[in-house]
């Protein structure tokens, strides 16, 4: 039983530390891109701490949502988040599953490549969106009376850019449309809607993300007008955004286009492929040769086997 473990145990290490020297390449091609896509999540959090001093609070306007679904209030609110946690934490474990697990299909630094394209696209969108038009918070927080609703003027740069983290950014007001929290879960769905292998997994996360919605409305974090923004214009982006970025490798090819196989006669398996399709692995006699009935043909002529084997 020891010996079992050990042995698995060691396979697992030289598993993930192949799987580091491989990925530490792809970060050597890639980290501009990962860089520029952190950089502007850093980004989307100042736009909206920069928002929640233009927010002003007022009347809660009309809502089918919130017609529909009762309020969960400040002690319910959690419900929410926490779900947006397991949705969130769940996909970052996923994307990082090739250094442990044998079935792999994705890359890790890739697939963040791509995901974080899809952030960036869709919340360079959201800022446009809110700082157009600031509506009256419907969050608990964000209503008239509280303190929070409205932020002073802040006394310097640095309490601006420092976000007020992560105080500032549980307790914002002003960043309505459209949703960030649909933002992160439709962009992981989709993700492992197109990538991932367990079909059963894929079907629970749009389910989940169903889910999200109601409660984002239910909890009063946002208008049903933020959801329903989000539901259409994350997966229009994500759907053109997709068909401009270059398509992933699939890793079952690659492994067998980096690794040639030689057989015991010292033949690769590329040569026998050609010699089974008639080709003698000499490049001047590449000719494609089919046999169809009984026949050979041969750069268009036609040969009896049976003659030929005749002496005819």
């Amino acid at each position: 039983m020891s010996f079992y473990i050990g042995r698995e145990a060691s396979k697992l290490w030289k598993r993930i530390c192949a799987e580091v020297t491989t990925e530490i390449n792809l970060l050597a091609e890639n980290w501009k891109y990962l860089l520029a896509g952190l950089v502007f999540q850093y980004i989307h959090g100042l736009a909206a701490r920069g928002v929640h001093y233009l927010h002003r609070p007022g009347p809660i306007l009309q809502d089918v949502g919130f017609i529909l679904l009762p309020e969960l209030g400040k002690e319910k609110a959690y419900i929410s988040e926490t779900l947006f946690t397991i949705i969130f934490l769940s996909f970052v474990l996923w994307t990082f599953h090739p250094f442990i697990l044998k079935s792999r299909k994705i890359y890790t630094v890739l697939i963040w490549c791509r995901v974080l394209a899809f952030l960036v696209a869709s919340q360079f969108l959201r800022i446009i969106s809110f700082y157009s038009t600031q509506l009256p918070g419907p969050n608990y927080h964000c209503r008239e009376g509280s303190k929070l609703a409205t932020l002073p003027r802040p006394d310097n740069a640095l309490e601006v850019l420092l976000l007020n983290f992560p105080r500032g950014v549980v307790y914002g007001c002003g960043d309505l449309i459209f949703s960030s929290h649909m933002i992160f879960t439709l962009v992981f769905v989709r993700t492992y809607h197109k990538y991932g292998s367990r079909r059963w997994i894929q079907q629970l996360g749009w389910l989940l993300a169903v889910v999200q919605s109601l409660l984002i409305v239910a909890s009063r974090k946002h208008y049903t007008v933020d959801v329903v923004v989000a539901w259409y214009t994350v997966n229009l982006v994500v759907f053109f955004v997709d068909k401009k970025l270059p398509e992933l490798p699939d890793r079952s090819s690659a492994v067998a286009s980096l690794l040639p196989v030689s057989t015991k006669d010292g033949r690769t398996k590329e040569e026998n492929h050609k010699l089974l399709n008639g080709n003698s692995g000499d490049p001047a006699d590449w000719r494609q040769r089919t046999q169809v009935n009984g026949k050979i043909v041969e750069n268009g002529n036609t040969l009896h086997a049976d003659s030929a084997m005749n002496g005819a």
